[in-house]
């Protein structure tokens, strides 16, 4: 009789193969299409995540099903390997987000970010030019700035207390220290203190819809600051995810001792066939 440990590893890897389907088909999909520079990065870690998914799933379920020990150890091996993995992402995702807080800007109800506050780490990889194309692809992609054309007709005082985004903030307006004046959601005039300022967000600004501060540090900043917030929710996630692991490894454990104490004893088969 097929032990508990067993059926449930089976029953688990079964629904994970059924979920890699999809997800090899999504980046098997965008491979197909016309991509923006967004899909393209997304292209091959999905197809990754799916190949991997379903590579684990086969092996957990075959190994489960027809107790072939040499697929529930590498099944096992590989788990561990993802709950390494796991664990030193999210330590290294905590120690590097750490630092960076906003700064509350006098007599606006917001606060600006600064790409120095952040981790020397983060500065270097998301300021890098290649990676900030692709993020700054993902930003226009979402229209993230498309906002601000619905509320042209807003005055400064109701601008500057709308709910605003750090990516927003940073992406979609010029940086408060540059003193520009504000003629509506979508323009701002440039003023002698903002052509007279040496920081290069200043001269990077312009009021044209693909332009506006996309180049700025203050918008590789605002991104720092979202994923920051989505770290959290990430943080949770990865918990989860690493306890999950570690009970598919438990009943794997399991699994594979199942197959090995259910096996006969070498001797019998010497005693069968003298």
């Amino acid at each position: 009789m097929v032990r508990f440990s067993n059926v449930l590893v089976a029953i688990v890897n079964l629904i994970a193969l059924i979920i890699s389907f999809p997800i090899i088909g999504i980046a098997l999909w965008f491979r197909l299409q016309p991509l923006s520079e967004c899909e393209r990065f997304l292209q091959f870690p999905l197809f990754a995540l799916g190949a991997f998914l379903f590579l684990v799933s086969v092996l957990g379920f075959i190994g489960s099903c027809f107790r072939i020990s040499i697929f529930l150890w590498v099944y096992l091996f590989l788990i561990f390997l993802l709950i390494l993995a796991t664990i030193i992402f999210s330590v290294f995702a905590v120690v590097i987000t750490n630092k960076g807080v906003g700064e509350v800007v006098s007599g606006r109800g917001y606060e600006e970010y600064r790409l120095g506050d952040y981790s020397n780490w983060l500065q270097k990889n998301v300021g890098d030019g290649k990676t900030w194309k692709v993020i700054e692809g993902c930003i226009k992609d979402a229209k993230v700035c498309g906002k601000f054309d619905r509320e042209v007709g807003k005055k400064a005082t109701e601008f500057y207390n709308m709910n605003l985004s750090p990516m927003q903030l940073g992406c979609c307006k010029p940086p408060s220290f540059c003193g520009f004046t504000y003629v509506n959601s979508t323009n701002w005039a440039v003023t002698k203190s903002g052509l007279a300022s040496s920081d290069i967000d200043c001269k990077s600004w312009s009021n044209e819809q693909e332009r506006l501060c996309y180049k700025c540090s203050s918008c590789k900043a605002g991104f720092i600051a979202t994923l920051k917030e989505g770290w959290k929710k990430i943080a949770i996630f990865n918990i989860i995810l690493i306890v999950f692991l570690i009970l598919m490894y438990s009943l794997g454990c399991c699994a594979f001792r199942n197959d090995k104490s259910h096996r006969p004893p070498k001797h019998y088969y010497r005693g069968a066939y003298p």
